[in-house]
This record gives structure tokens, C-alpha cells and sequence, in this order.
């Protein structure tokens, strides 16, 4: 028996088959598509391989068929190309995520101002504006800069990964792609935001504040303009109690022991953030060789 998933009138390219895990495309008459999931307990001889067949079945008994658990999350997918775009859609509204989607940096700027979603998943490449533009406008806007981006893209060098985490990216997933990781990586990201404080909702050392359940910063009082990632190295340099940290632990604190990303991310961000911290930087202290530390700068030792 063939569970029916999903109908789209609109073919996708051969290219993102590979991206559909255990589901099916199955063709129908008349250029109709249905996704199809096949049953675990389907038995095929060695060295075969599903077939897809078409399924005469009017549209009525197939829309709506499954009922889905619905998410309060609200995901933003920002990307030009349709076909993709609808099939993250159809996954993430699988996982029961409530999906919009924008076709160029324009049309996303307005809908994150009008109906601020709980994630972005944004393409790099885009007409009209681009989305390191997007990413850019949005983090240095206070009403959105909290919102967590992760950029989906085609750009794969470690260059590219780099500049995308310094446009305040949470995650960097490069094209092609598992779609199983995509949804790992969602979840994940939302879990971070959601995850509990440990009790103490401000940390003070010296000039600088971090209030975590404010997710806000302070230097002396005046408030800091921080990127998501530069508000989690902050804050796990201040809790660490004066340790050293290591670049692995850092990745891990801030970005979970899942996410590979390259050494070189943390101190791109421990950079940007200096700048930020500007006479206050000096207590970001880096100890050559392992790593970084949150002391009392050495000219007031």
C-alpha cells in the first residue's frame, strides 16, 4: 500500500531526486505529480529498486489525506528556485512547521518585517537583493536581528562558509544537500532558542553585561549590536569563570557538537566582536595555541 503525501502540478527537475530520502515521486496523467511514501515492509529482490507507478486516483482522495501534528514554529524559506523551494516546503510541513515562502531579498524584507517568522532558511544567490544583503539588513535591524538564518547555498568554499557566518548566520548548509540534515539542522537551531536559562538571567564581569533571557548586551550601559553568534561566544566566555576555552569547545557551546564547522568561524567571529566591544575588548583574551578566555585585560593587571 502507497501512502500519498502531497500533490504539485509542477514537475520537479531530476536534479532533487536524490534529496527525497525514502519518498517517491510518482507521475500522474495530465503532468500531475503526488509525493508517495513507501511502506517500511515492502520486501524487493537484491540489487532492484522501487519503481514508481501511477496512481489513478481522483485529486480529492488525495489532498489532505494524512492529518499533521501543526507547529507554533513559523519558518521563512527564501529561495529562487520554485521547484526547490516547494520541496523543502512540503518537507518542513511534514515535520508540522508552518512554511512561507519568498522568491527574492525584496519579498523577504517585507515579509520578516510583516510577519516575523521563528527561522529563516535563506538562499545567498538571489535577484534584486541578495541574501547576504538580506542577512546584513536584517541583523542590524532590532526588530529581526534575533531572527536565526540559516543559509542554504550553492557557495561551498570555506571562504564563503566564513563570510556567511560573519553576516550573523546561525547554520551554512551548502547545495546539494540531504534533506534529513536540512530538517536536523532546523530543529536544532530552534532548539537552542528555545533551550531554558540556567537560572541567572544577567552575567556581569567587569564593564560588560550579558542577560540572556533578554538576549541582550551592554558595555558600561550602553547597548551592544551582536550578531546570534557573537551573543553566544560572548556569553560562554563569561560563564566559563575565567577557563580557557579551545575553538572545539567553542563550536560546541555556541553551535552544537553536530555542526562541522572550520576553527577559522570562531575567530572571525571573536574578531567582529572585538570591534564591537571596542575599549572593552581587551577582556576577550586569546591564549595562543588553545584558544580564548574572559579575564581582566592585562593592562589593568
Amino acid at each position: 500500500m502507497i501512502s500519498v503525501l502531497h500533490v504539485t502540478r509542477k514537475p520537479l527537475s531530476h536534479r532533487f531526486f536524490d534529496m527525497l530520502s525514502e519518498q517517491t515521486l510518482v507521475p500522474l496523467p495530465d503532468n500531475e505529480f503526488v509525493f508517495a511514501l513507501l511502506p517500511s515492509s515492502l520486501a524487493l529482490p537484491p540489487n532492484q529498486v522501487p519503481i514508481c507507478c501511477p496512481l489513478h486516483l481522483p485529486d480529492s482522495s488525495l489532498q489532505g489525506s494524512l492529518p499533521r501534528m501543526r507547529s507554533e514554529k513559523s519558518i521563512l524559506v527564501v529561495e529562487d528556485e520554485a521547484d526547490l523551494a516547494e520541496l523543502i516546503r512540503f518537507n518542513l510541513d511534514k515535520e508540522g512547521y508552518a512554511c512561507r515562502h519568498a522568491l527574492d531579498g525584496d519579498a523577504a524584507i517585507t515579509e520578516v518585517r510583516q510577519h516575523p517568522p521563528n527561522l529563516i532558511i535563506l538562499d545567498r544567490m538571489l535577484p534584486a537583493r541578495s541574501g547576504d544583503e538580506v542577512a546584513r539588513q536584517l541583523k542590524r535591524d532590532p526588530r529581526t536581528a534575533n531572527i536565526p538564518i540559516i543559509m542554504l547555498t550553492a557557495k561551498a568554499e570555506e571562504a564563503d562558509e566564513l563570510v556567511g557566518f560573519a553576516l550573523g548566520a546561525d547554520d551554512y548548509i551548502t547545495k546539494p544537500f540531504s534533506m534529513k540534515l536540512l530538517l536536523a539542522r532546523v530543529g536544532a537551531v530552534l532548539r537552542r532558542r528555545e533551550a531554558k536559562p540556567d537560572g541567572r538571567s544577567a552575567i556581569s564581569i567587569g564593564p560588560i553585561t550579558v542577560d540572556e533571557n533578554r538576549h541582550e548586551a551592554s558595555v558600561d550601559g550602553a547597548p551592544l549590536s551582536l550578531t546570534a553568534m557573537e551573543f553566544r561566544i560572548l556569553k560562554a566566555l563569561m560563564q566559563a569563570g575565567g577557563r580557557v576555552l579551545d575553538r572545539e569547545q567553542l563550536i560546541t557551546s555556541v553551535l552544537g557538537p553536530t555542526v562541522a564547522v572550520t576553527d577559522r568561524t570562531i575567530d572571525v567571529h571573536i574578531a567582529a566582536l572585538r570591534r564591537k566591544l571596542k575599549d572593552a575588548a581587551g577582556w576577550i583574551r586569546t591564549v595562543r595555541g588553545v584558544g580564548y578566555t574572559f579575564r581582566t585585560p592585562e593592562s589593568d593587571e
